[in-house]
């Protein structure tokens, strides 16, 4: 009798550790998922930059949380320089921002969007609203690899 009862504790035990296993498993899963997921994981803090012909960008992320923060500069042969921040949010593998710059002492503000990838920011081109401030439609926007934006050193 008491090898029957210790048995069935035995199985008991064994079942009740089996269940708990099974339990803890899609936890990690989705801790794992969350992780893959982070914006820190797909956008990295620090200088993205491209300069050829006459061409300037640069771009420090400063900041990577719910919203993305950093500075931003264009000097593109012909047209006027502008430099200023942008405040955005990433989703998937895009970045969207509003670019609040000054070019020739006026302060302006533009919806920006860069596709992530490869190590690269490339800038995404898509149909303004009338006043030339914001996409009419964010997932109708073309992103051009004519100045990719490279990781580098912030010191360059």
């Amino acid at each position: 009798m008491k090898k029957n009862i210790l048995f069935a504790l035995l199985i008991i035990s064994f079942i009740s550790c089996k269940n708990n296993d099974a339990k803890q498993q899609p936890e990690v899963v989705e801790t794992e998922n969350k992780a893959k997921e982070s914006p820190k994981a797909i956008l990295q803090e620090g200088c993205y930059a491209y300069n050829q012909d006459n061409n300037s960008i640069n771009l420090e992320i400063t900041e990577i949380n719910k919203v993305v923060k950093g500075k931003l500069s264009y000097s593109l042969d012909g047209k006027d320089k502008n430099s200023g921040t942008i405040l955005g949010t990433l989703d998937d593998n895009k970045l969207f921002a509003v670019y609040t710059f000054t070019s020739e002492g006026v302060e302006s503000k533009r919806d920006i969007s860069f596709l992530i990838k490869d190590n690269q920011l490339i800038e995404g081109y898509g149909e303004l609203h009338a006043d030339g401030t914001s996409f009419v439609d964010k997932n109708n926007i073309t992103y051009s690899s004519s100045f990719p934006l490279t990781k580098t050193d912030c010191n360059n």
